[in-house]
């Protein structure tokens, strides 16, 4: 029998995966395949908060490169955020000349920072 007063609240954590989901564009029945579990039980994590077991919970944050310090450390900042994993994966996708641009757009974003600030 499930403890109705759990130690940790999974409603951040679950809303994380669901944006991460999104974020790559996959359906909730091809996330629930790849771990393998029901789309239902998928649903239950990311929109109610549902404490999943310890294997599903390891494979929706392994797949979904989740950053799990900050949910469970979160006044300690996390070497790499969830946001930062996520975009180094699709950083890892480009080719060279693709890196090119993608340097030269965020020196062009510190340079208007810096702009701002003067």
């Amino acid at each position: 029998m499930r403890n109705k007063n759990e130690l940790y609240d999974f409603k951040g954590l679950g809303l994380t995966i669901k944006k991460a989901r999104e974020n790559r564009n996959m359906t909730r029945e091809q996330a629930a395949a790849l771990v393998p579990i029901e789309p239902r039980y998928l649903t239950n994590i990311e929109n109610k908060g549902q404490h999943p077991s310890l294997h599903v919970f390891h494979k929706l944050v392994t797949i979904f490169d989740i950053s799990v310090d900050e949910f469970f450390y979160p006044d300690s900042a996390p070497d790499r955020s969830t946001n930062r994993r996520q975009l180094d994966t699709v950083l890892d996708s480009l080719d060279d000349k693709d890196l090119l641009i993608l340097e030269a757009t965020a020196k062009g974003i510190l340079q208007a920072k810096e702009a701002e600030k003067a």
